[in-house]
C-alpha cells in the first residue's frame, strides 16, 4: 500500500513539474490571440531559444536572446520595459522562465505564446529563416 501511495505521489510530482506555470502579470496566450496581439504597435517580439533553433525558423521580426545564456539579463536590458514584450520558445517551458525573469526585471506587459513555436507551426502560421 505504501508503495502505491509513494508511486502516485512521484507520478503526480512528475506531471506537475512538467506543466508550465503561469507567473502573475504574464499573459499566456493561445496562438490566435498571440497573433492578434502581435499586430499592436510597439511590440517587442522575443525568441528565447538558442541561436541554432532560431536559425531553423522563427516568427517574423523576432529578436533572439537565449534565456539559457549567461548574458540574458544584459541583453534584455536593451529592451524598453514600458513597451509590450511578447515571448516564445519551442514549447513553452523556457519562455515561462524568461517571462518570469522579465517580470522580475521590471517589464510591465509580458505575453507568452502557449505551446511555443511548436503550436504556432501546428496551426500553419508563418515562420521565417
Amino acid at each position: 500500500m505504501k508503495l502505491k501511495v509513494l508511486s502516485l505521489v512521484v507520478l503526480m510530482f512528475g506531471m506537475t513539474s512538467c506543466m508550465k506555470t503561469q507567473t502573475e502579470g504574464v499573459q499566456v496566450l493561445e496562438v490566435s490571440k498571440y497573433e492578434t496581439k502581435l499586430k499592436q504597435p510597439n511590440v517587442q517580439l522575443l525568441d528565447v531559444r538558442t541561436p541554432e533553433e532560431f536559425s531553423e525558423g522563427h516568427l517574423e521580426n523576432a529578436i533572439n536572446i537565449d534565456v539559457t545564456a549567461e548574458d540574458f539579463d544584459a541583453k534584455v536590458a536593451g529592451l524598453d520595459k514600458e513597451k509590450p514584450v511578447m515571448v516564445y520558445c519551442k514549447s513553452g517551458g523556457r519562455s515561462a522562465k524568461a517571462s518570469a525573469r522579465l517580470k522580475e526585471l521590471g517589464f510591465k506587459t509580458i505575453s507568452d505564446l502557449e505551446g511555443g513555436i511548436t503550436n504556432w507551426k501546428s496551426e500553419n502560421k508563418p515562420v521565417v529563416k
